[in-house]
């Protein structure tokens, strides 16, 4: 663990000019709102502390320039954690934790606008119509002022974002708790959890959590930055939301709505769950085109708005996700964002209806871009607005029952998400061992006037009933991964674990699956999925879990303590010179658990499990595994 009972505090006052790395044996707080300013490079070591002091004049925030860049280097073991230091109990010293910051520990309170935020801004395409000089093609003049920041003279560069550059690279995110920030600069000008204004491809980010934010949870205008793994829990606005021409690509995550405080809807209540703009104005070029998959969203029934909200031509292919418990429409069509946007059909851009018959190869004809095929790369074939193979459960929106005719899919119906051809699941009724999920607990209801809560206070997202498996899967394509089911969590997987806030304060379970590699080889009919599950000590009980198989494939397994790579029918396979076991068996329906018993004397090495799989659609007909690893204490 990370820390050490002697770590300083180090007071951040001045903007960082040169390259710096912030270790894990101090605290950062800082003092005001830092810029890391073009040219120089912010590290941030794993298991580091970045708490600012709560102040009535507001609190210390964090930003990266154009031409600068972060790299957050957190691990599942040791997160980095930006909070306040109101948070205290997650990560200081004290008795139960002589050895330093632990993250692992804490308390849920009713609170947010304690810290400011981490905004990162880059050079990516824009579409912005308020800032003077813009035009309403693909310019890579095209900027703007990032919300929340605020100039310290006309055209600062250090609050602006956009250009001409989809390619750019901000840094490199990952193992990344933001914690009660959000602070309030004026009206309707308040910090997001995670701000990304202009963010290029080359940027990395994943694992990224925001608990508990006075506005949004993550904001992302324009760019094509790609996010993987984030979990966003209640917080005061949008959970997410997308702007200003966004043509990035998303996979797995978690959306729990809920509140920080006990405000307006907006500003410490959740408003909707994943909200798009398309262009800022909507005849404006580029507009927001991306594809989104596997993400697992837990409305708020009583007074949550919308599953999604769609503004200014917004087009988004969701995919192989999972809603439950929403307390207004799937589809919320929004039209405009209410800041002078004409919304769909304007100018001659795709009526709201067309955009969900039109295929995704088409671009708009209004305002052109030069060359609209590198502008456009994020959407896969299909429709430019379309919710596929996905399953929804217990929306209720209206006083509704849990049937298609309830008042939370008549847009949904109307645009046809639950025409045939689009393998969507509606499980009808409301029955507990019926829902999507494992387990989920709603604590007491929180009475705020017009807007009542119903708090989640335990929840284990992993895969139940249709969730488990999905039709089709993400194509493998260097980002996506070919994942077989519905939501963002694989069947045994919690990839919440351990490091998150939602983990410290008690609302996700602890779960510890073995680690395993991404397959070198992968079948169309499923990606293969080995996860082991146990204590890992002797004469212990463990289990093998394998899933989205082949159905009625053979299977071999190869067991050992080392790793020897050989070629195997056009792969890699990883079998060993001396293997302990290796096992012969089908896969009747594509899952199959396997459990054993460690021996006695089993302790101290790494055991490792390789499987091989016939699968007629895999290349070389064959589906491969690197390796899935336990080690033995």
């Amino acid at each position: 663990m990370a820390g050490s009972a002697d770590a300083a505090e180090i007071l951040v006052t001045a903007d960082i000019a040169t390259s710096t790395t912030w270790t894990a044996d101090n605290t950062y707080n800082l003092q005001t709102q830092i810029y890391v300013l073009p040219g120089a490079t912010l590290t941030i070591e794993a298991g580091t502390v970045v708490a600012s002091t709560p102040t009535a004049n507001g609190s210390g925030s964090l930003a990266v320039t154009k031409g600068a860049q972060i790299f957050v280097c957190g691990t599942k073991q040791d997160p980095v954690i930006m909070t306040s230091t109101a948070d205290v109990a997650t990560w200081d010293v004290d008795a139960s934790h002589p050895t330093g910051k632990d993250p692992k520990t804490g308390t849920w309170r009713e609170a947010a606008n304690e810290w400011g935020n981490l905004t990162i801004m880059g050079c990516g395409y824009i579409s912005e119509d308020e800032t003077p000089g813009n035009v309403p093609t693909c310019d890579e003049d095209n900027v703007a002022a990032m919300e929340g920041l605020v100039a310290q003279f006309p055209g600062d560069p250090n609050v602006l974002y956009g250009g001409g550059d989809d390619d750019d690279d901000s840094g490199k995110i990952e193992y990344l708790s933001i914690r009660y920030g959000g602070r309030v600069v004026g009206l309707t000008n308040e910090l997001n959890g995670l701000s990304l204004g202009g963010i290029g491809r080359e940027t990395d980010i994943n694992h990224v959590e925001i608990m508990n934010n006075v506005d949004d949870g993550i904001e992302i205008w324009g760019g094509c930055v790609y996010l993987k793994y984030f979990s966003i829990w209640n917080v005061g606005d949008d959970s997410l939301d997308i702007d200003q021409g966004y043509r990035g690509c998303i996979q797995f995550g978690l959306i729990v709505q809920g509140y920080s405080l006990q405000s307006s809807q907006g500003s410490g209540v959740g408003d909707n769950c994943i909200e798009t703009d398309g262009a800022e104005n909507s005849d404006w070029q580029p507009v927001t085109s991306t594809t989104i998959y596997n993400v697992t969203v837990i409305g708020q029934p009583l007074s949550g708005d919308g599953g999604t909200a769609w503004r200014d031509n917004a087009r988004v292919q969701y995919r192989n996700c999972l809603w439950m418990d929403l307390g207004d429409q799937l589809v919320r069509f929004d039209n405009l964002d209410g800041d002078g946007a004409q919304g769909y059909g304007h100018n001659g851009t795709l009526s709201w209806a067309d955009t969900w018959t039109t295929s995704s190869a088409v671009t708009s004809l209004v305002n052109p871009c030069p060359d609209p095929s590198a502008i456009y790369k994020s959407q896969l074939p299909g429709n430019l607005a379309e919710i596929r193979d996905s399953v929804f459960f217990r929306n209720l929106a209206g006083g509704g029952t849990g049937v298609q005719t309830d008042p939370a899919y008549t847009e949904a119906v109307a645009r046809g998400v639950f025409n045939a051809g689009n393998d969507n699941v509606l499980i009808t009724g409301t029955a507990v061992a019926d829902q999507p999920i494992t387990s989920i607990t709603r604590g007491a209801l929180v009475p705020i006037p017009g807007l009542p809560q119903l708090p989640v206070t335990e929840l284990d997202p992993r895969p139940a009933n249709e969730a488990l498996t999905s039709v089709d899967q993400a194509p493998d394509n260097g980002f996506f991964w070919p994942a077989r089911y519905r939501g963002g969590f694989a069947p045994g997987e919690h990839w919440v674990s351990s490091w998150t806030a939602s983990f410290a304060f008690g609302f996700t379970p602890l779960i510890y699956p073995w680690c395993e590699e991404k397959c070198s080889l992968a079948g169309v009919t499923g990606h293969p999925r080995l996860i082991g599950t146990g204590d890992l000590t002797p004469l212990s009980s463990n289990r093998l879990d394998l899933y989205n198989a082949a159905p009625s494939a053979l299977c071999v397994l190869f067991v050992g303590s080392g790793l020897t790579p050989v070629p195997f029918k056009g792969g890699i396979l990883k079998p060993w010179p001396a293997a302990l076991e290796v096992f012969l068996f089908t896969t009747p329906s594509g899952t199959l658990p396997i459990p054993f018993i460690l021996p006695a004397g089993f302790s101290g090495f790494s055991l490792v499990f390789q499987y091989a799989i016939q699968d007629a659609a895999a290349i070389n007909g064959v589906s491969l595994s690197t390796s899935l690893t336990g080690t033995f204490q």
